[in-house]
């Protein structure tokens, strides 16, 4: 069986836009990423708008419990940092974005104090430390015990808060992005010229709920945009994901032509409440945290499974622990390890892991007297939009930070707690970089029609896949693409992916749930490609038919971009 031809639409079917604003800026996403970024650029620029899919507290950042990594005690360094960032990432790091994350680090975690993130603080009134998976040093900065991204979401949005009222930003929730908009709206992706150098990014078609008169699909335009719209959480049938994780910035900077690297590499968070058989969606994350402070994973006989299979055995990194529990169920034949945190007590795994606790209890589960159930699920895209150090994409004018950007600092698997970290210190680097490009004349301003522009052309007619078909794709990427993959299965999800691309258009009416699955389905196509090409196993890409790590042949990155006739070039570059 041979895998079919991806082909992805250069936009979504979607209304003719009814309205227009525009800015200086607009940053799509109100996470670590998107709010730093927008905080930063109104100090710079004249005008921000801030555009977020719900509100402002309900993507990714929100959900993180173990906390945010940087090199704060004294005898820590960043070179460690560096080191245990690049050994995680197991050989595709990009060295450079990973110095600037671990040098630049600290500085950005101490500027957060300084805006009103509170973190859990020792007896002698320093930021208490602790250690995850992969990490050599306690360099773990936590709030809340287990609620540290919670705490950082509302210190950033206290801060957008009390300067609401300035002219110089304007929030819109309830705000989808739908497709970016190009000068010219002709994308010159192929055919002559570098693969992925597209026309300029000039703003952003916005589907808006109930906003006055931004309701409906609109246009915005801007000098730069700035893509910080999460990951593609939503992708398979269980993750630690909020619903909202849908792929959307980085399947809109696919369409339009922009470079996408490393989508193979998915990483499975190993400890994940098991719910049962069959139960979807948002699953309940058990921290790796638990681990650092002494939690460990057993089987149904009570057998350590990672001691004699890593150095740091159940604080390896977290392809390591996943691939141990996965290879622990297939030769076992069950569905689910156990995490035995009993011997921390009831008082410590209060006051250390409250959520958690109160999560566990409330499902049945208690972690001071039962062994909880674990299995993987999906967790974090370690690839997404490729950017350079300044957050620039290959398109003109498009920015990406977070976690649909592709900055190269994570390789082939996410080291535990660096990705708010990443968030923090590239939008702080977009932030600069922007103002620096327009009073270079870099950046021009924008003219807005008079007749706002459909993204893709005039015709926008993109099929689309109905939301009834979410589950479906959810269990098609799970089963083929999914934990494990090999040739055959990958080449099976192919066929179905491309048959559901194929349904007649006329099933599908333009809306969010609807564009939402359809944006699974294009990032599942090329997440499926690229799986079905590396020929190894890699961090969180792991092959049944290539069970070894491959440096002679596959010490390479793969990127693709879509070509103005909608046909996908794949690229591979090797690594230094």
């Amino acid at each position: 069986m041979t895998a079919p031809e991806v082909r992805i639409p250069r936009a979504l079917a979607a209304p003719a836009p009814g309205w227009t604003t525009s800015a200086d800026v607009i940053v799509v996403g109100s996470g670590i990423a998107g709010l730093t970024c927008a905080l930063r650029l109104r100090e710079r620029v004249d005008r921000v708008l801030l555009v977020t899919k719900t509100v402002l507290d309900e993507g990714s950042t929100a959900w993180a419990q173990g906390g945010i990594a940087a090199a704060l005690h004294p005898e820590d360094s960043p070179e460690e940092h560096l080191e245990d960032t690049l050994v995680a990432g197991v050989g595709l790091c990009d060295r450079e974005a990973v110095e600037a994350l671990v040098t630049e680090g600290p500085r950005r975690v101490r500027e957060l104090v300084a805006l009103g993130a509170e973190f859990d603080l020792d007896a002698e009134g320093e930021i208490k430390l602790t250690r995850e998976g992969g990490h050599h040093r306690d360099r773990i900065a936590h709030a809340g015990g287990d609620a540290t991204g919670r705490e950082i979401s509302r210190a950033l949005i206290a801060a957008l808060h009390r300067v609401i009222d300035d002219p110089g930003i304007e929030v819109v929730e309830h705000a989808l992005v739908v497709d970016l908009l190009q000068e010219g709206d002709v994308p010159d992706g192929s055919g002559e010229g570098e693969p992925g150098t597209g026309a300029p990014v000039v703003g952003v078609t916005l589907h808006v709920i109930g906003e006055g008169q931004l309701d409906g699909v609109g246009a915005a335009y801007a000098r730069a945009v700035v893509l910080a719209t999460g990951g593609l959480g939503q992708i398979y049938t269980s993750t630690t994901n909020p619903p909202v994780a849908t792929g959307d910035g980085m399947a809109a900077a696919l369409r339009a032509g922009a470079r996408v690297t490393d989508l193979e590499f998915i990483q499975f968070h190993p400890t994940v409440l098991f719910l049962g058989e069959g139960s979807t969606g948002q699953q309940p994350l058990i921290s790796e945290a638990v681990r650092g402070e002494g939690a460990f994973l057993v089987d149904a006989s009570g057998r350590r499974i990672m001691e004699g299979r890593h150095e740091l055995a159940d604080l390896a990194p977290r392809d390591v622990v996943a691939r141990a529990i996965l290879e622990t169920m297939r030769e076992q034949g069950t569905d689910h390890v156990f995490l035995d945190a009993r011997h921390l007590g009831a008082d410590f795994l209060e006051e250390r892991f409250p959520s958690i606790v109160a999560s566990c209890r409330s499902l049945g589960f208690d972690p001071a007297t039962d062994l909880l159930p674990v299995a993987p699920a999906q967790h974090y895209a370690s690839g997404g939009i490729e950017t350079d150090l300044h957050g620039r994409t290959s398109l003109p004018g498009l920015y990406a930070c977070g976690e649909c950007s592709c900055t190269g600092v994570h390789g082939a698997n996410r080291l535990a707690s660096n990705s708010l970290l990443e968030g923090l210190v590239f939008a702080s680097r977009i932030a600069s970089d922007i103002p620096a490009r327009i009073a270079a004349g870099e950046l021009p301003e924008v003219v807005v029609p008079a007749v706002p522009a459909h993204a893709g052309g005039e015709a926008g007619e993109g099929a689309l896949l109905d939301s009834s078909q979410r589950l479906t794709v959810q269990r098609t990427m799970t089963a083929g693409s999914g934990p494990v993959r090999s040739a055959g299965s990958t080449t099976e999800t192919a066929a179905e992916l491309a048959r559901l691309a194929a349904l007649p258009p006329s099933t599908a009416a333009p809306g969010p749930r609807t564009w939402e699955t359809t944006n699974l389905l294009h990032l599942g196509q090329v997440l499926t490609e690229l799986a079905r090409r590396r020929e190894e196993t890699r961090g969180g890409h792991v092959r049944s038919d290539f069970p070894d790590r491959d440096d002679a042949h596959w010490l390479r990155r793969q990127s693709v971009v879509v070509a103005r006739d909608r046909s996908l070039t794949a690229t591979e570059r090797s690594m230094p």
